[in-house]
């Protein structure tokens, strides 16, 4: 195991000989079992698995929802061993960005105020970087539009932008396109991963589609609780002008999964 010192800081997140379980009465089930992986600064990963492999779970613990049994995990090279809510709220709050299979939109707030929720939390105010994410996701005419009047695809897209309104180090992703048709789906990822690449973002994603683990940089394979890094196969993909995809989107009311960072 890691010690403290010896955590290179390029990494941004590491995890180190992580176990995590649950306790089903007198019964122990194993999730996950001595896993280790680094991710750098910049990089982007996919994740994949079989249902129930625990993939939710390890983004849960990066984002310190659950915390492990044993082994640590390092996050821009300070051990999150001793945090305490507050220390974890705070890195949420600013380094921290999560696309969930739910939208989780404030439906209070119209489109512009669900973006700039997390600029709120810092004491910020709009930026222009906001004003790229409405322009690039064709948001801009929607931007003072209640989210309650908006379709599926339109919310996902919100989801998206406010992910990224405060530029996070880390963006976690689980299913961004689990119920999008396959071309549109991959044009999804395609500007996620623009966009993120533009924030300085890096990114690991949730999914059951090859198709759309091929445009990360890396792909890691959960099963029975170990982690395997595959080899990288850059699959043909289909291109679609920008607007027929956001068009689509538009047009799919409520088309997305309902669990939310589950396993």
């Amino acid at each position: 195991m890691l010690s403290t010192q010896e955590v290179v800081v390029a990494e941004l997140v590491i995890v180190d000989s992580v176990s995590k379980g649950f306790n089903d009465g007198a019964d122990y089930h194993g999730v996950l079992n001595n896993v280790s992986l680094s991710l750098a600064q910049g990089e982007t990963v996919a994740l994949t698995g079989p249902s129930g492999s625990g993939k939710s779970t390890l983004l849960n613990l990066m984002a310190g929802f659950e915390f492990a049994d044993s082994g640590q995990l390092f996050l821009d090279g300070e051990s999150t061993l001793h945090w305490k809510d507050a220390r974890w709220s705070d890195f949420r709050r600013r380094h921290l960005g999560v696309v969930f299979q739910q939208f989780n939109l404030l439906t209070p707030l119209n489109v512009k105020d669900n973006i700039a929720f997390p600029l709120h939390l810092l004491g910020q105010e709009w930026t222009p970087w906001c004003d790229h994410l409405l322009n690039k996701l064709e948001l801009t005419n929607l931007s003072h539009r209640s989210v309650e009047q908006l379709s599926g695809g339109q919310q996902q897209r919100v989801a998206v932008a406010r992910a990224l309104a405060h530029q996070p180090k880390l963006l976690l992703a689980d299913e961004p396109t689990g119920n999008l048709d396959r071309q549109v789906g991959l044009q999804v990822i395609e500007l996620l991963r623009e966009l993120a690449a533009e924030a300085g973002s890096s990114i690991l994603m949730v999914t059951h589609s090859m198709e759309c683990a091929s445009f990360m940089q890396r792909h890691w394979q959960l099963r029975e609780g170990k982690l395997l890094e595959l080899p990288q196969v850059e699959l043909p993909q289909v291109a679609l002008p920008q607007v027929e995809i956001l068009q689509h989107l538009s047009s799919e009311p409520n088309a997305y999964p309902t669990q939310v960072l589950k396993a």
